[in-house]
């Protein structure tokens, strides 16, 4: 069965008809907060429902369980908080009961009721969130960066996103119909900023065995120099299902969402958001939305045992890697083979050879993946 969403009812805060027409007119009257692409990617996610049940930005009681517990305050299990910060000039003037205008690139695109005005401990959050206080990590560095006070309440979407690959976004409203159409019952999720290599491949595939289909779930947005394309990795997983997997097992469909590199908290997070997509089961990697060395290989494992209640299964799948003894990709669970024989694919290796224009091998990537990735000019952000 599609899973239920989380909290029971899947949000939906886009303004549409007559609803839109008045907000869009308000908006232009009422006191304006210019906020970053990552806000504004955090209002689609609320107002499209993969954040459900939240309708908005998190009032502090909420915001304070979520740091302390990874609950919200009527215990449904929620590890992120979602938060809003502006400068108190900003804010001067307005009171809690107001609506104010949020403002993308000059466009309002959501109108918000201020239902709550708090301050915030920025060490507290880092700590409680990314577990350092470091700033060589990009979530903390990020949090510092923060403003002073953080507002709380519900938001309403009156200018969707525009982008080159809309056409590749699904959200949870259409996934899930899309599931019952195809009359999938139990459905995986699986994450990804990268091209697939013959690892991601393994992995996607023994969850397959157990599955009706994937989801295979690519993040659109914001990316760091050195990533791949969304593009590349579009036609590069195109070239894979085409090729070898069965028909209608697969739905390839961007994500538009921020990575927080959260570690534990935020493999949390990953698998309530796919709960709202409808998926049954998430894939929860080595190291999942790790940066550096800040958590342990297998912490984001661990963490899913404080969470029974979830709703969602995690799947904790081993990293794949190229036995020479095997024949084939195989991971330590069912390989008696020692280290001589492993050979274990590097993202860093594979965009190495990308850049120097170089086929990889077999066991690394498929060729016909290999091709499409080499036929664009530049298939990496700058």
């Amino acid at each position: 069965m599609v899973s239920r969403p989380h909290g029971g009812k899947l949000v939906n805060r886009v303004a549409h008809g007559k609803r839109l027409e008045h907000l869009r007119a308000e908006a232009q009257e009422l006191p304006r907060i210019d906020i970053s692409y990552e806000k504004y990617i955090d209002i689609l996610d609320i107002a499209h429902g993969a954040f459900s049940p939240l309708e908005g930005f998190l009032l502090q009681e909420d915001y304070l369980y979520v740091l302390d517990d990874m609950r919200l305050s009527n215990d449904l299990p929620w590890t992120i908080p979602i938060v809003l910060d502006v400068d108190p000039e900003e804010i001067s003037g307005v009171k809690e009961g107001d609506d104010i205008a949020l403002y993308h690139k000059g466009e309002p695109v959501a109108v918000m009721r201020v239902e709550e005005i708090y301050g915030w401990d920025k060490k507290k959050h880092a700590q409680s969130v990314y577990k350092t206080l470091d700033t060589g990590h990009p979530g903390v560095k990020k949090t510092f960066e923060m403003k002073e006070l953080l507002v709380g309440g519900t938001i309403d979407l009156i200018k969707d996103l525009e982008h080159p690959l809309m056409h590749r976004i699904l959200w949870p409203a259409e996934t899930r119909i899309l599931f019952r159409e195809k009359g999938w019952k139990k459905i995986v999720a699986f994450q990804t900023r990268n091209v697939p290599h013959r690892g991601h491949e393994y992995v996607q595939k023994a969850a397959l065995t157990f599955t009706d289909g994937i989801l295979i779930h690519p993040l659109i947005g914001w990316k760091k120099p050195g990533d791949y394309k969304d593009e590349v990795i579009f036609a590069a997983y195109e070239a894979l299902i085409k090729h070898y997997y069965p028909e209608n097992v697969t739905v390839l469909a961007g994500l538009v969402m921020n990575m927080r590199y959260a570690g534990p908290r935020e493999a949390v997070h990953h698998a309530i958001v796919r709960k709202n997509f409808g998926c049954t089961h998430f894939i929860i990697g080595r190291d999942h939305a790790g940066v550096g060395d800040y958590y342990g290989p297998y912490e984001a494992w661990e963490i899913f045992d404080e969470f029974p209640d979830l709703g969602i299964v995690p799947l904790f799948i081993r990293e794949a890697f190229y036995c020479k003894k095997c024949g084939g990709m195989v991971n330590e669970k069912i390989c008696p083979h020692p280290e001589e024989y492993r050979i274990r694919i590097s993202g860093t290796k594979l965009r190495k050879m990308i850049r120097e224009g170089k086929m990889p091998p077999e066991y690394m990537m498929r060729p016909e993946v290999a091709r499409v990735v080499l036929s664009f000019k530049d298939p990496f952000v700058h």
